[in-house]
């Protein structure tokens, strides 16, 4: 790869790239740019010299061009959730999709369009008016973009699969500008690596997924004194493991927060919660749930809720310090519940810290597919996510995640699903695909993004960068 600038771009190439633009360029020196360059996650402090807001596909290409054209890395932002701050480059060109967020519902089809820029909570306000839905993240702010692409877990999957699974096609601009589509009729290699490899082969600017009838969506939220952790635990695990493809949702710790339901001695308070998810009313979730409810909690909401409300509503606040990670279990037994709960103690309080884990299965486990998701097959999986406002609890936070995956790591299969971690390392993202798959991986890197322009992500190296490489394949199409 090409030694990369880390100067500002130069005023003839700033001014060129503004040039016929039709979304907006703010170099590092504009009103504006602050505000364009901030995560969620207050912990990157990174700062390009140039962040190119793209409002159509030309635009994509114009600052892809001129990024190579300047020696500048790439970066590519959706939603910005990269927990790693990958969605921004030091000194570098960051492709900023947010204004491509449209979204077009094709009910004769069930099928929706949406820009590469799109936000989960778009995608799902549109849909869930037509009473249609499509697996989305937890978190309503997530780009779908690098949601979809890197495999796509959320709260609905154990009915409808992962939202990769529902991906019909995608375009692409690649590092040359080209502009490609990708489904299973045409470019099906790259197509399939868009089944998990994230945005390793180019920036996607539109998808089309396939929708599902939904009519009735509820939640259900109940609250225990963390002291019944272990017991709720086990009931909620028994109760998962033979839960219907209907039934979503985590054992959560996690701090109460000042909602009506909430009573005001356990605001503020470490708690241990149970989130239940339910395609169907909330008569079928209390039918269903009855075997946790009748454990008497705090706190006992259940009720109706449409699908995209449900989205927003553990929504991560912005402005904090965030450090993830996850491990997917082939197993739940007593003594790794145990090790979970234990861990609660470790978080740091008052915070929006969530200590979760939950089943798969359903729809994700018995899919028959060959998609590099590997981590799919796994019964449980657990996700810490530290999230805290003062940097003097660094280290605690980073720590306690650590530490949990440790804990774990009797029970880990060793798969993971990259999405739910920052930069752990080469050898964390060859597990994250698997390594036959990894290399089919990076041979549809090399034909797509042969000098790894697109390396701001779980990377995929180009077969050419691997021991023992052979020159790339012809190109599809």
């Amino acid at each position: 790869m090409a030694q990369l600038k880390v100067q500002p771009l130069s005023d003839t190439a700033l001014a060129h790239l503004r040039s016929g633009f039709s979304g907006e360029v703010f170099s590092n020196v504009d009103d504006g740019f602050e505000e364009a360059r901030t995560l969620f996650n207050a912990m990157i402090e990174t700062r390009p010299a140039v962040i190119a807001q793209c409002a159509s596909t030309d635009d994509v290409r114009r600052g892809i061009e001129c990024a190579r054209e300047e020696g500048l890395e790439i970066a590519v932002r959706g939603g910005g959730h990269s927990v790693a701050g990958m969605s921004l480059t030091q000194g570098g060109l960051v492709i900023d999709m947010r204004r491509m967020h449209d979204v077009t519902v094709d009910m004769d089809r069930m099928q929706v369009r949406v820009g590469g820029g799109t936000v989960m909570g778009q995608m799902d306000e549109a849909t869930t008016r037509h009473g249609l839905a499509t697996t989305g993240g937890r978190v309503s702010t997530t780009g779908v973009g690098g949601f979809i692409l890197g495999g796509g877990s959320g709260w609905i999957e154990r009915k409808f699969g992962l939202a990769c699974d529902n991906l019909l096609s995608v375009d692409l601009v690649t590092a040359e500008g080209d502009l490609v589509h990708a489904a299973a009729d045409e470019n099906p290699e790259l197509f399939w690596a868009l089944h998990g490899g994230g945005g390793n082969f180019g920036v996607a600017t539109h998808m089309e997924l396939r929708l599902h009838p939904m009519p009735e969506f509820s939640l259900g939220l109940l609250l225990f004194l963390p002291e019944s952790g272990p017991e709720v635990a086990r009931v909620w695990r028994d109760f998962m493991a033979q839960a219907p493809d209907e039934i979503g949702g985590g054992l959560i710790y996690l701090v109460a927060q000042p909602e009506p339901f909430v009573p005001e001695e356990l605001v503020g308070k470490l708690v241990c919660g149970v989130v239940l998810t339910c395609v169907g009313s909330e008569s079928t979730l209390r039918d269903v749930a009855a075997p946790l409810l009748r454990l008497g909690p705090e706190v006992e909401m259940v009720t109706d809720m449409p699908y995209a409300d449900m989205q927003k509503a553990l929504d991560d606040p912005p402005g904090y310090r965030n450090y993830w990670s996850v491990e997917h279990l082939a197993s739940m037994p007593d003594p790794a519940l145990d090790a979970f709960c234990a861990r609660a103690d470790d978080m740091v309080i008052p915070s929006p810290t969530a200590h979760a884990m939950w089943r798969l299965g359903g729809a994700v486990g018995r899919a028959e597919t060959d998609y590099p998701l590997p981590w799919r097959h796994s019964a449980w999986a657990v996700h810490p996510l530290a999230i805290w406002e003062d940097p003097e609890d660094d280290d605690q936070a980073i720590r306690w995640v650590r530490n949990i995956r440790t804990d774990m790591r009797p029970w880990a299969t060793g798969d993971v699903y990259l999405n739910f971690t920052g930069d752990e390392g080469e050898a964390r993202v060859v597990r994250g695909f698997g390594e036959d798959n990894y290399a089919r991986l990076s041979a549809v890197k090399t034909e797509f993004d042969p000098d790894n322009v697109f390396h701001r992500n779980h990377n995929i190296r180009p077969a050419r960068e691997m021991p023992g490489a052979t020159a790339p394949p012809p190109r599809q199409g």
